[in-house]
This record gives C-alpha cells, sequence and structure tokens, in this order.
C-alpha cells in the first residue's frame, strides 16, 4: 500500500558518513512506523534501526547503537537513517519498511511495505 524509494548509499571509507533517505507516498503515511534493514550476501536481512509513528519511540541493535540515527520526516513523507563511524562490517543494502500494526519491531514479518534498497560500501 505504501511504495518506498531509498537513496543515499555509496561508498565511504571506515569512519565516514553516509545519510539514507526513504521517500513514500500512499495514504496516512504519518501514521506508519518505519524501520531500516540491511542485508549481505548470503545472510538474513538484519535489522538496523526502527521508529514509531509518533516519532517519539526509537530502537537500533547494540551493533549500531550510538553510530546510527533513525528520523523521521512527516511533512516531507522521508524517513532518514544517519550513519556515522561507518564500519566495513556495515557493507550491505539497506532497505526501508513500514508497519501500520507495530511500533519498533526487529521483526521482519511486521512490516508489509518495502524498498528495493540501496548499496552502502564502506572500505578503504
Amino acid at each position: 500500500q505504501v511504495q518506498l524509494v531509498e537513496s543515499g548509499g555509496g561508498l565511504v571509507q571506515p569512519g565516514g558518513s553516509l545519510r539514507l533517505s526513504c521517500t513514500t507516498s500512499g495514504p496516512a503515511f504519518r501514521n506508519y512506523n518505519m524501520g531500516w534493514f540491511r542485508q549481505t550476501s548470503g545472510k538474513e536481512r538484519e535489522f538496523v534501526a526502527a521508529i514509531a509513528w509518533t516519532g517519539r519511540l526509537t530502537r537500533y541493535p547494540d551493533s549500531v547503537k550510538g553510530r546510527f540515527t533513525i528520523s523521521k520526516d512527516n511533512a516531507k513523507n522521508t524517513v532518514y537513517l544517519q550513519m556515522n563511524s561507518l564500519k566495513p562490517e556495515d557493507t550491505a543494502v539497506y532497505y526501508c519498511a513500514a508497519s501500520n500494526v507495530v511500533a519498533g519491531s526487529l521483526r521482519m514479518e511486521d512490516y508489509a511495505d518495502w524498498g528495493q534498497g540501496t548499496q552502502v560500501t564502506v572500505s578503504s
């Protein structure tokens, strides 16, 4: 129901920063809980960040906590992932996702709509 398009990925050196954007279209965007996931070849998709529709609750796994920040701008129909202090192990395809039933979930099953992904490569 919600169309999601990620952008902002690219090549960055270790210790650098990137900001990913996910623009959306569809009804009632401001009421959607949003999340970011990532996946590398041969591995299961991994939870990265989540934000409740109110924008007041965020959640991160230990692997990115303190380095990544998720935010949501309802006026622009956009969710962001600010990534700082990037490490080679952060290299992955990053996906944004939307849920209209669960806030702050780390489970893929709770997200009904997904973007196409954007590649992030952290390398010297």
